[in-house]
């Protein structure tokens, strides 16, 4: 630590300084990071949809506004292009999250309470740092050998769509073979193939994450193995891929973790559960587990000011949202939170009991739909109206969700391929045409009791 960031923590710790919060927000593919984090600044920045925030209710909060984040070698979130993008004349979804980015918005802020007169008004700077969510199941990997992960993988690979091709390439391998570089990268190529169609699928766990996601290190050594089974360890190519596995974790995940991860305060983690039941219980199982490994990587609870003053952070507070419940009519809403709950009762669980606080909410950063009540086979149905990605304008009703959760995730812990009692449709809405009022940020679902809990607390 240099004497700058120990000036920095002596600063902070005797409140000399504007106080800083770091949010991560993570999620795994299709969960909505970038419609998240751009709907939570644009609606940081006009508060009329956030009544549920205390501090935009009552006044506290004077002022908002975007400037450089402090972190000059990570690119910055480009919310002004997402926000024309989902907002514009021509609304679209944006590119999704392919790389670590940040965005700082500032506030200013009246402080509440009984001395509030004595503070003055305050800046709050929130640091949003931007990052995939397979990133961060990579974390997993630092406790387990190459040997460990292989048999892992290739046993999780038979119940997965798209790895006959690499089982059948495994197969034919000859462990007296010298290693070749094409060869590797043609078994690599399977390899990241079989990862796509799983995720695809609906599958949660990819790892590692940085094969469906290289950025600028593709086509490097450390990210080009795969697993191999036991009965090649004494080849050249397990030695040369256990080799690249070590080169993986300690060039790749373990920086990221030290530059990015461990800094952060508060923690996001969206959960894309509809896309999951709808892809079936294998899907759901999948999703359980990675999201369990996902908390695991964290250290939750309050650091101490000894630790603060140090630059020791610990996650305090962790938001798990289940987006896009614009999917379903609000009588749905509450089940889905349920849902969510349950599938991560034994991680939530360990997080609570380390002191980080908890919540999960249905949320949709971005409502694309109205509601509204079909008649179907002579029954009412509370549906969902929007437009499709085809432009096509159209009511839903995707199912009726279980009262009780373990109706979802018991038959997805016992290895069911597909739900008995239910069927359980998704739709795909594109952002839907809107004229935005003076004051007032994108419509959504939640975003207030979202950033509530979030930054409410120092604000």
């Amino acid at each position: 630590m240099g004497l700058s960031d120990t000036a920095g923590g002596l600063m902070r710790g005797l409140g000399l300084s504007d106080p800083v919060i770091r949010l991560g927000v993570t999620g795994l593919s299709r969960a909505g990071k970038t419609v998240f984090i751009t709907s939570l600044v644009a609606n940081l920045l006009d508060r009329g949809r956030m009544p549920a925030l205390r501090a935009a209710a009552d006044g506290s909060i004077r002022a908002a506004w975007l400037q450089p984040q402090p972190d000059d070698t990570v690119p910055r979130f480009d919310f002004e292009r997402h926000l024309t993008a989902l907002t514009g004349p021509d609304p679209h979804w944006p590119e999704g999250t392919r790389h670590v980015s940040e965005l700082r918005l500032s506030l200013r802020v009246q402080p509440r309470g009984l001395f509030s007169g004595l503070r003055g008004v305050q800046n709050l700077h929130l640091d949003i740092v931007d990052y995939p969510g397979e990133w961060l199941l990579d974390l997993r990997l630092m406790e387990r050998s190459f040997a460990e992960w292989s048999a892992e993988t290739l046993e999780r690979m038979q119940t997965r769509p798209g790895a006959d091709p690499f089982r059948d390439a495994l197969a034919a391998l000859d462990p007296r073979a010298r290693f070749e570089e094409p060869a590797a990268q043609a078994l690599h190529r399977l390899y990241v193939a079989h990862l796509a169609a799983a995720r695809e699928a609906g599958f949660s766990d990819t790892t590692p994450g940085r094969f469906l996601l290289p950025g600028e290190m593709e086509g490097s050594p450390a990210l080009t193995f795969t697993p191999l089974p036991a009965e090649q360890s004494s080849s050249k190519l397990y030695r040369e891929f256990e080799r690249r596995f070590d080169a993986y974790k300690s060039r790749v995940v373990k920086p990221f973790f030290r530059h990015h991860f461990a800094r952060i305060d508060r923690q996001v983690v969206l959960v894309d559960v509809l896309g999951a039941i709808h892809s079936g219980p294998q899907a759901v199982e999948d999703m359980r587990r990675a999201m369990a490994d996902i908390l695991s990587a964290f250290r939750p609870g309050r650091a101490g000011w000894l630790a603060q003053l140090l630059g020791t952070r610990r996650v305090e507070r962790i938001l798990f949202a289940a987006t896009k419940a614009d999917h379903l009519h609000h009588t749905q809403h509450q089940r889905l939170t349920n849902i969510l709950t349950a599938m991560l009762r034994e991680a939530r669980d360990r997080a609570d009991f380390q002191g980080a606080r908890t919540e999960a909410l249905a949320i949709a950063a971005l409502r694309t739909t109205t509601e509204e009540t079909i008649r179907q086979d002579g029954a009412e149905l509370p549906a969902v109206r929007g437009t499709l990605m085809d432009g096509r304008e159209a009511a839903f009703y995707p199912g009726e969700l279980p009262d009780n959760p373990a109706v979802l995730l018991a038959p997805a812990a016992e290895g069911a391929t597909r739900w008995l009692d239910g069927d359980y449709a998704a739709m795909n809405f594109a952002p839907a045409p809107n004229t935005l009022r003076p004051g007032d940020g994108p419509p959504h679902i939640r975003m207030d009791r979202a950033a509530e809990f979030l930054i409410g607390d120092r604000i």
